[in-house]
């Protein structure tokens, strides 16, 4: 039986890291790598036109890190991070990759990484992070300091300081700046812990806004409340929401 073949990409802005990766699969016939990348935005270009079956991906890079490429990434290749900082290993599996190489790394802790994620070839695989995992990440205090967004080929970086408010659209939010607003596949709950709780308060079932654009709470003819942004934007605000913001601000 003739074996399988397997296409790769491989992800670092080291040079000689992806040498490294290259001479290993050197040895693999049944292995094409089809591009190799320095950075991140590369990285999301590549992976959505040539939807390689495997990834190994780098996590610190400029421009996007390897967690942001890979929640890009729609389907997902079977992923193997390999990094030189042993404290996001954690978050690699969160994120379902088949397993973590620290550099420097051996070779036959390359071939068992290799053997492995070959086996996961053809799987079904989940783009859901797994809920323990994510509380334990959110439990370390690893917030947000940015959001990345695909469209198509094109990868935007928002800045959360640029955000006005966040509002859910059934599977995807819309994440409102003052230029414009981007809809991002991802659910405002699995959001919400990773946003700084002193910045960001949810207001509403369906809205974040961001605590320094609130300009004032109005009642409305209905007697439910709406926070008025500083632009002008009016953003329904529900019991618990208004509760919420009291606490925040400091009425009793």
């Amino acid at each position: 039986m003739t074996e399988r073949t397997y296409t790769a990409l491989i992800v670092d802005d080291e040079e000689l890291a992806r040498a490294l990766v290259k001479e290993h699969l050197a040895e693999h016939p049944e292995i094409r790598i089809v591009a190799e990348c320095g950075d991140g935005f590369e990285a999301v270009r590549a992976a959505s036109e040539l939807k390689p079956d495997l990834l190994f991906l780098d996590i610190q890079m400029p421009k996007l890190d390897g967690f942001e490429v890979l929640e890009l990434l729609d389907p997902r290749p079977v992923t193997i991070f390999i990094t030189a900082h042993d404290r996001h290993a954690l978050k690699a599996f969160e994120v379902h990759a088949v397993d973590y190489l620290l550099k420097p790394f051996s070779e036959e802790r390359f071939e068992e990484a290799l053997k492995l994620a070959k086996g996961k070839c053809g799987e079904s695989r989940s783009t859901t992070p797994d809920p323990v995992a994510l509380a334990a990440t959110a439990k370390e205090g690893k917030l947000l300091d940015r959001i990345v967004v695909k469209d198509g080929t094109r990868v935007t970086v928002i800045p959360l300081s640029k955000l006005d408010y966040i509002q859910a659209q059934d599977d995807y939010v819309l994440l409102k700046t003052a230029e414009k607003g981007h809809l991002k596949q991802q659910t405002i709950s699995s959001l919400e812990p990773r946003l700084d709780p002193g910045k960001f308060l949810r207001v509403h079932r369906s809205f974040i806004i961001q605590l320094d654009r609130l300009v004032r709470l109005e009642r409305t003819r209905t007697e439910s409340w709406v926070a008025v942004l500083t632009d002008g934007t009016k953003v329904p605000v529900s019991r618990s929401g208004h509760a919420r913001l009291k606490e925040v601000l400091g009425e009793g």
